[in-house]
């Protein structure tokens, strides 16, 4: 294991908020062309709003649901563009509070093959259960993938002098895709939700059954039986994500990082101020109050003029100190095909058992940049854990941040409205 590198080179730069941003001129890294996506692997669904989303998927033997070469329309802007090269699990750690018992659930067993479930039942309502292939040794064609469209509440709503009698409002619905893989006691749903406006949710539900080996005392544990017996050991969902951006299909993107902090008062309040850092290197980093990430194109630019990006955004994530690599909330390194797990990885062209702070640790210029996304859980059990345990879910969003030069929703009376009007 490797110490978590600190904030890597990086070249800090003062924002103008509402200016565009030009990247440092570092020679972008050549986009590898789309692979070939068979009929029966291709997701195609074009959303009530009119949102378009396309991408190519597939089931790992370890990694389990991967999405490749994944696109964007809509009517307003209806050329497909594509987003990402391919976003998958990379590594689900779990050691309990005991200290007895520790699973890496990806490379020791794996969301695919004999862990796959085949959709049945309510895995799949309101949508449709694809066939494809488990990615077991001895491949099967079965249900394992639920695709649907499912409303994701308001979309947005605006009232303001001169607009007519009813407000200008729109039900959001986002593209839904789940697979389900036991591993033990516990079922674990991959979903990735591609929402209508452009962004990306990626998120692990845990379901199934406490364990019934890994028993707890009340130091480590909760109790869920009766009175102070049966204790359920407390324990760490440390979820990573590997993220390959192809942002308008262009590559060679660049990492940079946001930081807003007090610097003095004015009138009436606190002056803030923001600046940017581009990342140029490979490294780990971690979250601080109004930091944040993005990962922009050097190239493409939106009808604006501003550079295209996604932000990654995430929510509450325990960290788990003991171990270097579940430390850091976010990883960057440069593209290398055999890394593919967070750690313990498994391919030997890139040394097994490496980690992403060993890859990390080269300090490559980043001219292909991967993202690697850590999500940690820590789950203490509750009596409304047995049973069935109710869903309990950890993930991230990708938002979109200056692809499109206004909102790719936006009704046709606001789509003069840009900028300062």
């Amino acid at each position: 294991m490797g110490s978590t590198r600190a904030m890597g080179e990086a070249a800090a730069a003062v924002l103008i908020l509402s200016a565009g941003l030009t990247a440092t001129a570092v020679r972008p890294a050549v986009a590898q062309a789309p692979a070939r996506c068979a009929a029966a692997n291709t997701v195609r669904e074009t959303l009530p709003n009119g949102t378009t989303w396309q991408l190519c998927w597939r089931i790992h033997a370890r990694s389990g649901l991967v999405l490749e070469d994944v696109r964007i329309s809509s009517r307003r802007y209806p050329e497909s563009v594509r987003v990402l090269r391919s976003v998958t699990l990379a590594q689900l750690n779990v050691p309990y509070d005991s200290g007895e018992t520790e699973y890496n659930d990806i490379t020791d067993y794996g969301f695919g093959g004999e862990y796959l479930q085949t959709l049945a039942g309510d895995d799949c309502r309101g949508g449709s259960a694809r066939v494809g292939s488990d990615g077991d040794a001895v491949p099967r064609r079965r249900k394992v993938l639920c695709v649907s469209a499912e409303a994701s509440g308001p979309a947005y709503r605006l009232r303001n002098d001169g607009a007519p009698t009813k407000p200008y409002a729109r039900q959001g619905h986002d593209l839904v895709l789940r697979t389900v893989s036991k591993v033990s006691t516990y079922e674990y749903i991959a979903e990735y939700r591609l929402h209508d406006d452009g962004e990306i949710s990626a998120r692990l539900g845990a379901t199934g059954d406490l364990s019934p080996v890994d028993v707890g005392s009340a130091d480590n544990g909760w109790p869920v039986g009766k009175g102070a017996r049966g204790f359920a050991t407390s324990h760490y969902h440390s979820a990573f994500w590997r993220v390959d951006f192809d942002l308008a299909g262009r590559g060679g993107e660049q990492v940079e990082q946001y930081d807003t902090r007090v610097a003095g008062r004015g009138s009436t309040a606190a002056r803030l101020r923001t600046s940017r850092r581009v990342i140029a290197r490979e490294g780990s980093f971690s979250k601080a109050n109004r930091r944040w990430w993005r990962v922009v194109s050097r190239t493409a630019r939106n009808a604006d003029g501003h550079a295209r990006s996604y932000e990654l955004v995430t929510a509450a994530s325990d960290v788990y100190e003991a171990h270097p690599e579940t430390t850091p909330d976010v990883t960057f390194t440069q593209h290398h095909g055999c890394e593919k797990y967070a750690t313990d990885n498994t391919d030997p062209q890139c040394a097994a058992g490496r980690s992403i702070l060993d890859y990390a640790r080269n300090a490559e210029i980043m001219t292909n940049p991967v993202m690697w996304v850590r999500v940690g859980f820590h789950h203490v059990p509750r009596d409304e854990d047995q049973s069935p345990m109710p869903l309990h879910w950890q993930g991230f969003d990708l938002v979109p941040r200056d692809f499109t030069e206004v909102n790719r929703l936006a009704p046709e009376a606001r789509a003069g409205f840009n900028g300062r009007n």
